[in-house]
């Protein structure tokens, strides 16, 4: 078998054939080999995150008309290794009163909560973790790992302040992950199938063109679950200081901001994968695995560069604000959504691809103006009984 066609099936049979003739079982053989893969894999995450690093201080420089790291190394590039000597080398405390197996436990379990997401990432078509055919419910319950993380490190900082920045952002997360596994449930219905690698083969058509309105209402809740501007309320620093990892120093709070990075990167990918084709494009993937991966990643970068924009752009809102957003209008619009994307869905099937593609996408536009409709008249009576109940009192005055 060609090395550049599959190259983690030869290099896996390659290393079991090399502990078979050290006298290795089979079995532990292979046992080994994935483990290896596994290893393989968190290192070159964390070489990335610390590509990620420098690439979004660019980013925010140029949004904010700045230079960004510029000083350490050709283009700044040693910089963010210049960041991780310097948390290395600070101080590792421990506040007093603190859980101190909850609160070190924390910043693991946030970091891991991202890297065991890319278990089930398809890299190409024959680069596979584990092919799992309930993918998407695995995205979902890995993801309640990284909310537990949170009201772990606020909970046992004995700070209320941590605390409250903890119950904070769990509220945040937990509201806005009910429209974000509403929108899973669309490329769900396109493909017929929960395995992640079947909903990237059955995308002829990008379901981003099919449903723009589920590829938006997952970008929000995403960045939502992210705790990234405009809803990073747990960071509220006029009133919360730094949030839930204020009282963390050194590398445990590195692993915050490490698996923050990283998480936004993956939910990029992610984006790429349930709506824009994954690895497919134009059957560039057929010519070589790396170049799947490229593609990919060049996705999974743009999806992220997005999340940045968003970001470094709009400024944060109040938290009554962002949980009526969501329980008010993303929530039932996500809710119809799916019942409308199901009932075109059985109406279509048996349609032509042209008209299939133009029906969906037309009852996305009609749903989102009927939505944005009845949200514009319903702000408008709000805003007429406020003004009536000022009048009074602006009269006797």
């Amino acid at each position: 078998m060609n090395f550049w066609n599959d190259p983690l099936k030869v290099a896996a049979d390659w290393l079991e054939g090399i502990f078979a003739g050290w006298g290795m079982d089979a079995v532990l053989a292979h046992v080994l080999v994935a483990f290896l893969g596994v290893f393989l894999l968190i290192i070159i995450l964390m070489v990335l995150d610390i590509f990620l690093v420098w690439v979004e201080r660019k980013v925010v420089a140029r949004f904010q008309d700045r230079l960004g790291p510029n000083r350490v190394g050709p283009f700044g590039l040693i910089q963010p290794f210049a960041d991780i000597i310097k948390l290395m080398i600070k101080e590792d405390t421990t506040p007093g009163g603190a859980d101190k197996v909850v609160y070190n436990l924390a910043p693991i379990l946030s970091m891991a909560s991202v890297l065991i997401l890319w278990a089930v990432v398809p890299l190409a078509p024959v680069m596979l973790g584990v092919d799992l055919n309930v993918g998407v419910l695995f995205l979902i319950a890995a993801g309640a790992i990284g909310t537990l993380s949170i009201i772990m490190a606020g909970w046992s900082s004995n700070n209320k302040f941590a605390t409250i920045g903890g119950f904070r952002q769990v509220a945040v997360m937990v509201s806005f992950e009910i429209p974000m596994l509403a929108m899973l449930m669309i490329p769900v219905i396109f493909s017929g199938s929960m395995n992640m690698n079947t909903i990237i083969e059955s995308q002829n058509v990008w379901y981003f063109l099919i449903s723009p309105l589920g590829a938006l209402i997952f970008l929000i809740a995403a960045i939502a679950e992210l705790g990234r501007a405009p809803f990073d309320l747990a960071e509220g620093e006029s009133e919360l200081v730094a949030g839930f990892n204020i009282e963390y120093s050194g590398m445990k709070f590195g692993m915050f901001f490490a698996g923050e990075l990283l998480h936004a990167f993956t939910f990029g990918g992610f984006w790429a994968i349930l709506f824009f084709g994954g690895y497919r494009f134009f059957g560039l993937e057929q010519v070589s695995p790396f170049l799947a991966v490229l593609i990919l990643v060049i996705k999974a970068m743009v999806g992220y560069w997005v999340i940045m924009w968003v970001r470094y752009t709009v400024m944060r809102i109040r938290i009554d604000q962002m949980l009526a957003f969501n329980w008010k209008f993303l929530t039932p619009l996500a809710f119809v959504l799916v019942l409308v994307t199901a009932l075109a869905d059985a109406l279509l099937a048996s349609a032509p691809t042209w008209l299939y593609v133009s029906g969906m996408f037309l009852a996305n536009v009609l749903t989102g103006w009927a939505a944005l409709e009845i949200a514009r008249s319903a702000t408008h009576k709000e805003r007429e009984q406020l003004e009536g109940a000022k009048q009074p009192a602006e009269v006797s005055h």
